[in-house]
């Protein structure tokens, strides 16, 4: 026999049990198309939470003070002067721009509304470093900063929450008990970035002059100095390059661990990129449960069918086929119907994402793309669990004696 009349057989075979056919494969259907959505659907957040990162700046570079500062607002490692060392570019050519931030949980005010905000202080600069685009109004400005006007950027979702659709531009709100005009509002960031809606900015110089005054030994304190490397292949230089300024300015000796922390944008990717790796093999692993349950369907099945069928393999090994002949005749058919089961949860998992994507998650959409390579691994690892699963009882039905079979009823 050949393979092309196994296939004809096996073919005739399936389509003569229609129904116990489709609910064998319906594990395999289940499997695959879990395995194929989910792991597009997190490829999609990858891409999707890589474009956020991107757009917090290529070539940024954080600095950031103790453990202890970033909790309690108070910070004493570093301070504005830091920055402006780091900006000097007889001391650090590799910096293009630099941004000292302070923040700390605050409430703001507007009429009968208020809201538990994250107040942060910026300078203009922090704007070609982060990317923090306007919806409406202005960001803060230098004459802004130089002045210590009382000015307020919000986030989008604070606006709303504050003055549900009117236009918040030239409206005053109390921030930490404070009053202070509305002059911006940023687009809405959502999704991943959610948090980002919920801040209100104002000016650092402001921020340090009316809400909270502090002091260091070292200068005026902030929490944390971003910068940008004049290109993406200076990153490394630029951080050797503020590494040695604030250890000198912090009278740090070797050997002595540093009271801050230096991390670029790329290695927090590198480290995102490495936990949503573990998140998509996760997500694979959820959908394969229901392969393996496919298989054990299978494998049920082909049992039965041998059970079933054991008088047709007794006449057929009398006329002279072969062991391999029978072997190759139930390997075939259970391959044709994982084969079939990975085809239909093909096409669901491509409906599911169809349906998925395109969907708006704040200023972010949801992405599901099923490339070539996921469909392809898909198919043949359902073609391998169905002759897996099929290979106990074809080895079966060959070892059957002839004259037992033609006697069984």
């Amino acid at each position: 026999m050949t393979l092309w009349e196994s296939l004809i057989t096996s073919w005739t075979s399936l389509k003569a049990n229609k129904m116990r056919s489709f609910l064998t494969i319906l594990g395999i259907v289940i499997g695959v198309s879990s395995v194929v959505f989910l792991v597009s659907f997190g490829r999609g957040h990858q891409a999707n939470m890589t474009a956020i990162f991107e757009s917090m700046g290529a070539n940024a570079i954080y600095v950031t003070g103790s453990a202890r500062d970033q909790i309690t607002g108070a910070s004493g490692s570093l301070t504005i002067e830091d920055a402006e060392a780091i900006s000097n570019p007889n001391r650090a050519p590799s910096v293009d721009v630099v941004a000292p931030m302070v923040e700390k949980m605050s409430r703001v005010v507007y009429g009968n509304h208020n809201k538990t905000i994250d107040l942060i202080g910026v300078t203009p600069a922090i704007q070609n470093v982060l990317d923090y685009p306007i919806e409406t109004g202005r960001f803060i400005s230098d004459h802004d900063q130089s002045r210590r006007t009382s000015v307020a950027v919000l986030g989008s979702r604070v606006a709303t929450d504050l003055f549900d659709n009117a236009d918040p531009i030239g409206e005053s709100v109390r921030v930490a008990g404070k009053q202070f005009e509305v002059v911006g509002v940023l687009q809405e960031k959502g999704a991943f970035m959610s948090q980002m809606d919920d801040i209100v900015m104002v000016p650092l110089s402001t921020y340090q002059s009316k809400i909270y005054t502090q002091t260091s030994p070292r200068g005026r304190p902030v929490q944390t100095i971003a910068v940008r490397a004049i290109a993406a292949d200076e990153i490394d230089s630029a951080t050797d390059q503020i590494l040695e300024i604030l250890r000198q300015r912090h009278h740090i000796r070797a050997g002595e661990d540093d009271d801050f922390t230096i991390m670029n944008m790329r290695q927090i990717l590198d480290s995102m990129s490495q936990a949503l790796g573990i998140f998509q093999v996760f997500l694979g692993a959820v959908g394969a449960i229901s392969l393996v349950v496919g298989g054990i369907g299978i494998m049920n099945i082909m049992l039965v069918s041998v059970t079933e069928r054991t008088r047709e393999i007794g006449i057929r090994k009398a006329v002279g086929a072969k062991r391999s002949d029978i072997l190759r005749q139930f390997l075939v058919e259970a391959a044709m119907l994982s084969l079939s089961g990975g085809i239909i949860g093909l096409f669901f998992a491509a409906c599911g994402a169809l349906l998925v994507s395109g969907i708006r998650m704040g200023s972010y959409a949801v992405q599901a793309p099923i490339g070539l390579d996921i469909a392809l691994i898909a198919i043949a690892v359902a073609i391998i669990v169905g002759i897996t699963s099929g290979a106990y009882p074809a080895f079966r039905a060959a070892r059957m004696d002839p004259i037992e079979s033609l006697r069984h009823d």
